[in-house]
């Protein structure tokens, strides 16, 4: 799979980029490269939250929401930013990017007052 994403903003340390392909990951569901255009050579790696994370809930508000033109929650695709490390692999939680699965028009959105790390050691459990 191949999407087209375009985010209402640049995100966090990529400015003034906004427009990204999402491609999936062959062998790995759920695990996508993010990559700029016309620069893929800036690119992050990112995971579908709802298959490996299904215990994260994180609270989209409404002003959130209506930036993306969400009107259902099905709608939503949570994407979470993964952090290759020597010893292990971490996802940012705090600052998931929200994507509008109809129009491709998404966020990296800060999760202000809710209890996210910006850390969460991935486990082969999750």
């Amino acid at each position: 799979m191949t999407a087209s994403l375009t985010f209402v903003t640049p995100p966090p340390g990529l400015a003034p980029m906004t427009d990204f392909t999402l491609t999936t990951v062959d062998g790995a569901n759920g695990l996508y490269a993010l990559q700029a255009v016309p620069n893929p050579s800036t690119r992050l790696y990112v995971l579908d939250a709802a298959v490996y994370l299904p215990d994260y809930t994180p609270y989209i508000s409404t002003e959130q929401s209506g930036s993306l033109s969400l009107s259902e929650p099905a709608d939503a695709l949570v994407l979470v930013v993964v952090n290759p490390g020597e010893g292990n692999t971490t996802v940012n939680l705090m600052a998931p990017i929200v994507v509008n699965a109809l129009t491709g028009v998404c966020a990296q959105l800060i999760l202000e007052g809710q209890d996210w790390p910006l850390r969460a050691e991935l486990t082969t459990a999750a």
